[in-house]
């Protein structure tokens, strides 16, 4: 079992935290969740946040009508969007006195040994001098991570456990367009219950988890199963829980109830 930073946290945030329904940036939403992080790591919490979004808030700045289909129009409003949100969360942190570092990966800066060893020095000499680092897969060079259907990443749910992981984090927190994982799927049977622990990932779970997520993103919860399963195995909570409420992460870090919790597997 690898060892773990106990003040390290690892925070991945969806396209339906950051943008509205119409696909405009939710500039409210992007400030309070600066504002919760930012406070987090006042009280000496390693913050590393894992962000998806480029491509729809760049489809936005682009006066796109909808979500591009085309590769070459996904990965040019990828290249828009990383500008427009790296712009954003730079503003937003500064406003809290926080320094942000922007992360860009691709599936091979993980496989190989050698990129890898570099990328957690990166991660560690940042967060050694205060940065908060932004991460998010480079979509605008990596057609394999918007196109192919064994992607590794798969809308940065997989892509935030992987970072957990190589940077030795305590937990993982989801932030999610619903409040956990349910029993059945909340927006179609309002008799749903939320499951607030899981202690064992089991085929039962991932028949619960239904498809794709919200119109706005690619992931749904089986993205989630999928990272929270790759965590656990190595000693790391996973929590999802609700985007719209990222004050959530005050009580995560105080060991409250909140969400669902997908308990580590300690040895």
């Amino acid at each position: 079992m690898m060892k773990l930073n106990h003040q390290r946290i690892v925070v991945k945030v969806g396209t339906s935290t950051l943008t509205h329904e119409n696909g405009r940036t939710n500039l409210q939403s992007i400030d309070r969740l600066a504002r919760v992080l930012s406070a987090v790591h006042n009280r000496g919490y390693e913050v590393i946040l894992v962000s998806s979004g480029a491509i729809a808030v760049g489809a936005n700045k682009l006066r796109m009508p909808e979500r591009p289909k085309e590769l070459r129009y996904k990965q040019a409003a990828a290249a828009v969007g990383q500008c427009e949100v790296m712009f954003l969360y730079d503003r937003f942190f500064g406003d809290y006195d926080q320094t942000v570092a922007q992360i860009l990966l691709n599936a091979e800066d993980i496989r190989e040994e050698q990129k890898k060893e570099n990328l957690s020095n990166t991660f560690n000499s940042l967060l050694e001098m205060g940065v908060i680092p932004i991460v998010n897969e480079n979509d605008s060079v990596s057609y394999k991570e918007i196109e192919s259907e064994e992607r590794l990443f798969g809308d940065n749910d997989m892509l935030s456990a992987v970072v957990a992981v190589l940077t030795g984090a305590e937990k993982l927190v989801i932030f999610s367009d619903i409040d956990g994982f349910y029993d059945r799927d909340p927006r179609l049977y309002a008799n749903a219950t939320l499951l607030s622990r899981i202690d064992a990932i089991t085929e039962e779970t991932y028949a619960l988890a239904g498809g794709a997520g919200s119109r706005r993103g690619t992931g749904g919860m089986r993205t989630k199963l999928q990272a929270a399963s790759l965590v656990t195995a190595q000693g790391i909570d996973a929590v999802v829980t609700n985007g719209q409420r990222p004050e959530a992460l005050y009580d995560i870090i105080e060991g409250k109830s909140c969400g669902t919790l997908f308990a580590g597997r300690r040895q």
